[in-house]
């Protein structure tokens, strides 16, 4: 399908001439992957008077661990992160999440920044930032700020970013205890498939958790309830089920065309038993590879 209204196109050399373009053309779309703006064109969803191409920016590319953090540029695609041998390494949760992310063309040019600009409930990056409590850093006329997760994601579609505003990337504290995770991912076949929920299990060493769900809101929802009645415990059984109880407090799942808000609720609490028990057996060097479904 071609695109089939009139726009103009732009390829900024730097991020401060992205910036400018912006804030010049009010009605403009950023186009760095492209999986999701040049398909809303196709369809007539998105209209933009002024394309802005900010492939060619290299400073973007950043793919970086360095004093304490993980920091990831607007253009790193979800195949640059598979492919990165620090992160396998270092953070091998976001490596799982990078790996259920649609198909190979899509990772080859989705980029983990696209992703949460987007800003769609089934995201698979949205649970690693809100349970990493990431910064989104987001350059404007003025300068840099930097956006924390729980306050980037205002609804289906919609962030904090403001007018002539460009992500540039994001930033990852990285825990300083020894920790393990597992994220899963419910879909309704093998392959290209968008989420109908998620779920990511954060455990560490120091007998605190992280937990946060995807695909059950409108944005996504880090589980305060869960993590307080887990923290400072190796839960058991019993501390499982209690979790699991939760659950329908935490999240609000709807109907439509991928599943129905009962088999969300349901699949959600088994997804996360799953997961905590994946998470725990990982910490303990043990449990599935990362990237091994546990659903």
């Amino acid at each position: 399908m071609p695109l089939v209204h009139d726009f103009e196109y732009f390829k900024p050399k730097s991020a401060a001439e992205a910036v400018k373009l912006l804030a010049r053309h009010k009605n403009s779309s950023v186009l760095a992957g492209g999986t999701d703006i040049i398909n809303e064109m196709k369809v007539g969803m998105s209209k933009p008077s002024a394309l802005i191409d900010i492939k060619g920016l290299a400073a973007l590319k950043k793919l970086e661990f360095k004093n304490g953090k993980l920091y990831i540029g607007a253009l790193v695609t979800f195949s640059d992160i598979i492919e990165s041998k620090q992160v396998k390494k270092r953070l091998p949760i976001l490596f799982e999440i990078a790996e259920k992310v649609g198909s190979v063309g899509i990772r080859n040019r989705a980029t983990l920044v696209g992703n949460i600009c987007s800003a769609v409930p089934c995201m698979d990056s949205g649970p690693f930032l809100a349970a990493y409590d990431a910064a989104i850093v987001a350059q404007g006329v003025r300068g840099k700020r930097r956006i924390k997760a729980a306050d980037w994601f205002k609804g289906v579609r919609k962030t904090s970013i403001k007018k002539a505003e460009l992500v540039t990337g994001v930033e990852i504290p990285l825990p300083k205890k020894k920790h393990a995770g597992c994220y899963a991912k419910l879909g309704r076949y093998s392959g290209e498939d968008l989420a109908q929920a998620s779920v990511l299990v954060i455990a560490s060493i120091d007998k605190t958790f992280r937990v946060a769900f995807g695909s059950v809101a409108a944005t996504p929802i880090r589980a305060y309830k869960i993590e307080k009645l887990l923290n400072g415990t190796r839960p058991d059984d019993d501390a499982i089920a209690l979790a699991k109880s939760l659950i329908p407090e935490i999240i609000a799942p709807i109907t439509d065309i991928r599943a129905t808000k009962e088999y969300r609720m349901h699949m959600s609490q088994v997804m996360f038993e799953r997961a905590a028990r994946a998470a725990l057996s990982r910490l303990d060097g043990n449990g599935p590879e990362y990237g091994e479904s546990v659903i």
